[in-house]
């Protein structure tokens, strides 16, 4: 059995999943897991989320550890965390989970000019939806390239916004996808959030 698979087995058998695994050339191996996400049944409201606490990192630490030396395998030091603000998505189960969320993806291919977009660009920050009307498996990106309001900065009401541009994907033509790190300083529910 290979290092990676004692891995995945070993942070699924305590019941989480893992989002990612990488090995440095310095012997430093970070795991980084979640907790598992099923889609709620059709009309059922969405689960409370779940957070990894550190306890739940120490517990998986402890089991790696174990399992790593029973298997022989050579490493420095292994850092097991969450996903964080700015976290990857994977497949499918990721995209539904995050469906509404804004996501910055990277193409593996400019898609060609369509309208608005240049036919060179291959990143991309906007809000994800599934593509409707379109086969399945297929997502969009819906974005604005207006640039945002600054904090103060009075708008007029004349003013015409943006319009929102957006671009259909399936999954095997992205690079990279990931949850877009944003931060909101002023607490939950604040005027302006």
């Amino acid at each position: 059995m290979s290092w990676q698979d004692t891995v995945a087995q070993t942070v699924a058998g305590l019941g989480f999943d893992l989002v990612d695994l990488e090995r440095s050339a310095g012997g430093l191996l970070r795991v980084t897991i979640d907790w598992p996400w099923t889609p709620p049944a059709d009309g059922q409201p969405l689960p409370p989320e779940q957070f990894v606490t550190v306890e739940d990192c120490e517990r998986i630490t402890r089991q790696l550890q174990y399992a790593l030396e029973v298997e022989g395998m050579e490493y420095r030091r292994l850092e097991v965390g969450s996903p964080g603000i700015d976290r990857p998505l994977r497949g499918e189960n990721d995209f539904r989970r995050f469906e509404g969320q804004v996501v910055d993806i990277t193409l593996k291919a400019p898609l060609g000019a369509n309208g608005a977009v240049s036919a060179s660009r291959k990143k991309f920050r906007g809000t994800l939806e599934r593509a409707e009307g379109a086969q399945t498996g297929q997502w969009q990106i819906v974005w604005s390239d207006e640039p945002p309001v600054k904090p103060g900065q009075r708008v007029s009401k004349k003013r015409e916004a943006a319009p929102l541009q957006a671009l259909a994907f399936t999954l095997d033509e992205i690079a990279q996808a990931r949850l877009a790190p944003i931060v909101n300083f002023k607490g939950r529910g604040a005027p302006g959030a």
